[in-house]
C-alpha cells in the first residue's frame, strides 16, 4: 500500500513547493537582473566609432557629463520596438544617448539606421562582443546610466517602454542633476 502511495505524496510535495515559489515571486519583476557594477565605475574600454574605425572612444573620452548608453544590433527584434523610446529621450534633450552597436556588421549597422533613424550623439561599435564581457551585457537591447564620473547608476535589460523611462530612468536621472 505504502508503495503506490509513495508516488502520489512526492508529485503532491513538488506541488506544494511549485505553489509557494510561484507565489513568492508574483508582483516581482523577473525582468530585472541585478547588476554587480551598479554603483562602481563604467568599466574600462576602447572602441571605435561606427564607421570611423581610427577614432577610438575610450572610458574616460566620455567623463563629463552623464550619457546613456544604449546596447543595440541591427539583428535585434526587440531593438526595433525600443528605438522610438531612445528617439524621443534623446530628442528630450536631458541626457546624451551613446548607442553601443553590439555583434554588428557596420553595413547592417547603418542601413538600420538609414530606414529607423539616428538618435544617437555617438555610436561605438563592438563588432566581436568583447568589451561587452566587461560592461556584463548579456544581449540587446540593454541600456545603462552611467553618471558624469562614470559610475553606472542603472541598468535595464530588454526593450526600454515610455513607463519604465517615466517610473524607473527619469527618478534616477534627477537624482544626477
Amino acid at each position: 500500500m505504502m508503495g503506490r502511495l509513495l508516488p502520489l505524496v512526492a508529485f503532491a510535495a513538488l506541488a506544494v513547493l511549485l505553489g509557494v515559489g510561484v507565489m513568492m515571486n508574483s508582483g516581482k519583476d523577473t525582468s530585472a537582473l541585478p547588476s554587480p557594477l551598479l554603483g562602481k565605475p563604467a568599466p574600462d574600454f576602447a572602441l571605435p566609432v561606427l564607421g570611423e574605425p581610427d577614432r577610438i572612444i575610450t572610458r574616460e573620452s566620455l567623463l563629463g557629463a552623464p550619457y546613456l548608453l544604449n546596447v543595440w544590433g541591427s539583428w535585434c527584434p526587440a531593438c526595433r520596438d525600443e528605438h522610438p523610446v531612445i528617439t524621443r529621450l534623446a530628442e528630450s534633450g536631458r541626457i546624451r544617448v551613446i548607442g553601443y552597436d553590439y555583434k554588428d556588421e557596420p553595413e547592417e549597422a547603418f542601413r538600420w539606421l538609414a530606414q529607423f533613424g539616428n538618435p544617437y550623439d555617438l555610436i561605438i561599435a563592438d563588432v566581436e562582443g568583447r568589451a561587452a564581457l566587461d560592461w556584463g551585457i548579456y544581449g540587446a537591447p540593454e541600456t545603462f546610466l552611467v553618471d558624469a564620473q562614470g559610475m553606472i547608476r542603472w541598468k535595464f535589460v530588454g526593450p526600454l517602454t515610455d513607463e519604465i523611462v517615466q517610473q524607473q530612468l527619469l527618478p534616477v536621472l534627477e537624482t544626477l542633476e
